[in-house]
């Protein structure tokens, strides 16, 4: 039985960061889908990684760290929904580079502005220093020795 409170205080650290990983990935999805854009969070692993020279299926897989066949299928979705195209790579004719379609760009800009909004709002609750201070906590986090 757990003896955790409203706030998760009792949870673990990891736990906490999970659940906030979570919580704002559904907001943004949540909010891009409100502003007409209907996707889903697990399409965030496509659009959050979109450059605009495109991608080869492989480097999207790699990068969200999810299998080709998973990332095909988002790849898919996305593509039968109007967000993405696929072409043939320039450089290598035999693999296909995807790319965003003017719709994939609407949505991607309705993105941006989301995590801008969601940025403020941060800002807001925590304060400014403390906002500055959970960045570089994370960051040190996310740093990796090479």
């Amino acid at each position: 039985m757990s003896t955790e409170t409203s706030n998760g205080s009792n949870l673990s650290t990891v736990a906490l960061v999970s659940l906030c990983h979570v919580m704002m990935s559904r907001e943004v999805s949540d909010r891009v889908a409100s502003a007409g854009f209907p996707i889903t969070n697990s399409h965030s692993a496509v659009f959050g990684q979109m450059t605009n020279e495109g991608m080869r299926l492989t480097e999207l897989a790699r990068g969200a760290n999810i299998t080709p066949q998973a990332m095909g299928q988002l790849v898919d979705e996305l593509e039968n929904q109007g967000y993405l195209r696929r072409r043939p790579d320039p450089t290598d004719r035999r693999a296909k580079l995807i790319d965003l379609t003017q719709l994939g760009r609407q949505c991607v800009d309705a993105g941006i502005t989301v995590i801008d909004e969601m940025e403020r709002e941060i800002s807001d609750k925590l304060g400014p220093h403390e906002r500055r201070q959970l960045r570089l906590m994370l960051q040190q986090l996310l740093a990796t020795d090479t």
